[in-house]
């Protein structure tokens, strides 16, 4: 479900972290390795990441504990009141909207922004501050449609709703999110591991704008 205001974008109340089916555990698996190979190519150690849109913080602590670890990981979401008690340690937080991001340009050397743009109602204006306080990498994620909302109907979930996921109000294809992150991005590799899409890219002059 998404608020009415705008700025207080809120996800879907399904954790797929903490499933018990065996499937999409191996289907977790296969998004965690893509989204963690992405990211040590980004070279965080000793870096500073910020992460948009952090949620309960999992992926969070799975990236700072399975990567070379930066000297700063700030974890930011409009709110924190979903935050795991199990959040490493090292992580920081802070809220934070992605429309309106409280950092200076080129704040941060890596920014993850995972599973966030299809709750947006202006993902490309999320997508721009993301690459606003970019440095020198962005890690996005979305799932990939229409192949979500079609397993999501082959396990009988949201079915009044053609399969879509609570929160989910953009539907990226592959091509779509490759074609929104090119506005902002020099795309650098593409990843597709079912049933997602991640990118990892390069902050474009343009975006400091």
């Amino acid at each position: 479900m998404v608020n009415a205001d705008p700025n207080n974008v809120v996800g879907n109340f399904e954790d797929k972290y903490a499933s018990s089916n065996p499937i999409a555990r191996m289907l977790v698996a296969g998004f965690l390795g893509a989204v963690t190979e992405l990211f040590v190519r980004a070279q965080p150690g000793g870096k500073t990441v910020l992460e948009v849109g952090c949620g309960e913080g999992k992926l969070a602590t799975h990236l700072i504990r399975n990567a070379p670890g930066p000297s700063r990981y700030l974890a930011t979401d409009v709110s924190l009141g979903s935050i795991s008690a199990a959040l490493d340690t090292r992580i920081e937080t802070q809220v934070a909207s992605i429309y309106d991001l409280p950092f200076a340009a080129d704040s941060f050397d890596v920014v993850v922004c995972c599973e966030v743009l299809e709750h947006l109602e202006d993902p490309a204006r999320g997508l721009a501050q993301i690459s606003r306080v970019a440095r020198e990498h962005v890690l996005l994620s979305t799932p990939k449609e229409p192949v979500w909302r079609a397993m999501n109907m082959a396990r009988g979930k949201y079915l009044r709703a053609l399969g879509n996921t609570p929160g989910h109000i953009q539907h990226f294809s592959r091509r779509e999110l490759q074609a929104l992150a090119a506005t902002q991005l020099q795309l650098l590799e593409v990843r597709t591991p079912l049933p997602w899409t991640v990118i990892l890219g390069k902050p474009l002059p343009l975006a400091k704008a």
